[in-house]
């Protein structure tokens, strides 16, 4: 008796139709062959038609017909995922033309939108205030909240020192005595909303802020948390995987805590003596056959804990060791790459996915540490910057400023979804990459310690462009002056006076 499917419904797979037998690899005559490639491609497009995309309305000046049309080069397979990028390039490319009733004027000589800056800071500073009962569901986000809004305020240019009472009146009610921050009242701590609150007090800055945290509690809590194959557990009997690694290395380097692991450490009872002790090779594992990293050993590659774990290993030490010795880089820029599509500009998260504006920053702040690992260290004062931008800056340019901006404040996934605060601040991190050349120095803002190399990087400004683009590049600046975002450390995404701030006075207290 046959056994009946069952679970997911199948995903439609259309193969074109093949009348003729495929031609031998070794066949001269190219033009013949071109033609049946051709003929290959119409038979598919008989069997699932694609959808013609609408060219009555001209795109904008200055904008490249590489941003208004679809790929020339096309995939005759037909799935469930092609149509779905084919529709989210259909609803993108009135954007990038310019020509999308939603959009907000002015439009700069490139045909790119300009940043509604006033409304996206009136958008964050609302998002700090009451929430309706449907968000209860977000309560074990409250530092990220908090976080989401403060750093999106700090890239557009605001003060968000005058938040420092309210921060530090939100945040001492969920600090556990036993260590670390929970995401709300009564919640267990949590390497992930710990996170949010160590870089939401290092912008709002101060004394208050900074005595806040129970540092000796701290330190005890994340011993806890180092597992004996180098990685850390996101929380006490949770998962471990490369988020815990980066936030956990994020705490210990901006509060400066000691880096041999507490007395009582479970990890101590097998061999492992440091936080940092076998946390590159872990990291080293996550890498996969594609060339991204993973979550843990043997997941799929994901941008989110690619930036995680690059990151991770440039507070470790100098990217151009710690990457280049713990990292496959040609198959990691393979991976990266790929993570870039075209016409949109924008990044996927994974292979086969869409485009989001959130990646901008996840995929986006990649680069930097990449091209710092290629270039490798330089000098403070004339940097030369040998492996340039390695990304189509003008590409994630024109997504987030023509797909990106909601019409009433606010920055989100891609036309069509829903402004909201995580979409805005890391869309716009992404878009303060564009805007400035990171790189790795021989100075450090702290003098001494194992933190050296993480305080040593600086940037230069890349910049606007007011004028046409006499031929193409993927270099090209097409954001204008008024459209300049505040630049944000490229390891702990907060301003660099606040990570070095932050380090600065933990540095000097005593140690209990």
């Amino acid at each position: 008796m046959p056994i009946p499917a069952r679970g997911r419904h199948r995903r439609r797979v259309q193969f074109p139709a093949q009348t003729t037998p495929a031609p031998a690899p070794a066949a001269g005559n190219l033009d013949r062959r071109l033609r049946e490639a051709e003929s290959a491609s119409a038979s598919a497009s008989a069997i699932s038609p694609v959808p013609k995309i609408m060219t009555t309305t001209a795109a904008r000046a200055g904008v490249s017909t590489l941003f208004t049309v679809r790929p020339l080069i096309r995939d005759p397979l037909v799935t469930e995922t092609s149509q779905l990028q084919d529709e989210t390039v259909d609803v993108c490319l009135p954007f990038l033309q310019g020509t999308a009733a939603a959009q907000k004027p002015p439009f700069n000589v490139h045909g790119v939108p300009a940043l509604q800056r006033d409304s996206h800071v009136a958008y964050l500073y609302d998002s700090l205030e009451d929430y309706p009962a449907g968000f209860v569901g977000l309560d074990a986000s409250r530092p990220w909240m908090v976080y989401w809004a403060l750093a999106g305020l700090s890239l557009l240019g605001e003060d968000v020192t005058k938040f420092r009472r309210r921060v530090c009146a939100t945040f001492t009610p969920i600090q556990n005595q036993s260590g670390g921050f929970g995401g709300g009242h009564g919640q267990i701590s949590h390497c992930a909303p710990t996170y949010a609150t160590i870089l939401s007090l290092a912008m709002v800055g101060g004394d208050d802020a900074f005595k806040l945290v129970d540092r000796t509690a701290m330190w005890r809590w994340l011993g806890r948390l180092k597992q004996p194959d180098g990685s850390f557990r996101v929380c006490e009997g949770g998962e471990e995987d490369v988020r815990g690694a980066y936030c956990a290395m994020v705490i210990i380097s901006l509060l400066d805590l000691p880096l041999t692991l507490p007395p009582d450490a479970e990890a101590r009872k097998h061999g492992v003596e440091t936080f940092t002790s076998g946390l590159a090779e872990y990291l080293s594992r996550c890498q996969t056959y594609e060339g991204g990293i993973s979550a843990s050993p043997g997941t799929e590659a994901h941008g989110a804990y690619a930036f995680c774990a690059l990151a991770c290993l440039c507070i470790l030490g100098e990217p151009e060791q710690t990457i280049n010795r713990h990292m496959d880089v040609p198959l990691l820029l393979s991976w990266l790459s790929a993570r870039q599509y075209g016409p949109e500009g924008g990044y996927s998260g994974r292979t086969n996915k869409l485009v989001d504006g959130c990646y901008s920053h996840w995929v986006g702040n990649c680069w930097p540490l990449v091209q710092a690992a290629l270039n490798g260290r330089q000098s403070a004062a004339s940097p030369t910057l040998a492996v340039g931008n390695l990304y189509s800056r003008e590409g994630l340019t024109r997504y987030i400023l023509s797909c990106c901006q909601a019409k009433n404040g606010g920055l989100r996934d891609k036309p069509g979804k829903h402004q909201d605060s995580y979409h805005t601040c890391y869309t716009l991190a992404g878009l303060s990459t564009t805007q400035y050349h990171h790189y790795h120095t021989d100075s450090s803002t702290v003098l001494a310690g194992p933190f050296n190399s993480a305080f040593s990087w600086q940037y230069l400004r890349i910049a606007a462009s007011e004028a046409v683009l006499t031929e193409p590049s993927s270099d090209a600046s097409v954001f204008s002056e008024g459209d300049r975002l505040a630049a944000f450390h490229p390891l702990y995404v907060i301003p660099h006076q606040a990570a070095a701030s932050m380090h600065a006075w933990c540095s000097e207290q005593r140690w209990i």
